[in-house]
């Protein structure tokens, strides 16, 4: 998994970044099929505003959010985004069942 951090009128320090390493690999834990990730950190006046790409097989996934601190914007991405990868796994795991008895066999 590849993440990249950008920021728009803020400076990315290593904490800033280490801070979004660790939020993200929780994501990986539930989902291990993420390609890479684009993370923006945006401030705009009083606001914090944190948005992210998700690119993972079969699809990509976007979320963003906005706090009052930069910090809270990341967990509140990470909770958005966690729920997003949980419904698309489900999406994707087969709820048919196995082969087993047959409707036929069943009537008889």
């Amino acid at each position: 998994m590849q993440i990249s951090v950008t920021g728009h009128h803020v400076d990315i320090t290593d904490s800033l970044k280490d801070y979004v390493d660790n939020k993200f690999a929780k994501l990986e834990r539930h989902f291990e099929h993420i390609i890479n990730i684009h993370v923006i950190l945006t401030v705009e006046k009083d606001r914090q505003k944190a948005e992210a790409t998700v690119n993972i097989n079969r699809g990509d996934l976007f979320a963003d959010n906005e706090q009052d601190n930069m910090y809270a914007a990341i967990d509140g991405l990470i909770e958005k985004l966690d729920r997003q990868l949980l419904k698309h796994k489900e999406k994707l795991t087969n709820h048919h069942r196995a082969e087993g008895r047959h409707r036929d066999s069943a009537v008889e």
